[in-house]
């Protein structure tokens, strides 16, 4: 039997998840962006790094409001969201150059949202050929590189942007 090592699972395993939101404390306490993973941060909203990925450079757009759906967001929130995506998307094919993307809000739990009472949009960057047998066969997702590594390519590439 082969074994895979995800080390860095431990810590949400055994992180208390009934207290604060982690949306909400990364937006709350700027001084932890680099731990978070917090690359961007607007008037209405912010972009962060998914914790969990699916492919590398997993984006996620969130309004600071606490809310669990678009329809409790006010435009301003909504344009700001938008026009940070479309910067994410720029970001992603200078930086990491992916062959397409997908991006989506998941509403409800049902729909598949991880945190589902807090509203957020993911931007998956992929690539030609990133699916493989290892999540038909073994529901494994494979992630090339450490999410530190990442944070620092996007970080670099937002400042020359």
């Amino acid at each position: 039997m082969e074994r895979i090592w995800a080390p860095w699972r431990l810590v949400y395993i055994q992180a208390d998840k009934t207290g604060e939101c982690v949306f909400c404390h990364a937006a709350a306490h700027p001084e932890l962006d680099r731990e978070d993973f917090l690359l961007w941060r607007g008037e209405h909203a912010f972009v962060i790094l998914n914790r969990f990925p699916y492919s590398n450079g997993h984006l996620l757009v969130l309004p600071y409001q606490h809310v669990a759906s678009i329809e409790a967001l006010d435009g301003e929130t909504l344009t700001e969201m938008m026009g940070m995506a479309q910067r994410c998307l720029a970001l992603l094919r200078r930086t990491l150059r992916p062959d397409g993307f997908n991006i989506g809000i998941n509403l409800g739990e049902a729909a598949g949202a991880g945190i589902a009472a807090h509203v957020h949009m993911h931007i998956v960057p992929r690539w030609n050929c990133d699916t493989n047998f290892m999540p038909v066969l073994a529901n494994t997702r494979v992630i090339p590189e450490f999410m530190e590594s990442t944070y620092e390519t996007l970080m670099q590439g937002m400042k020359e942007m």
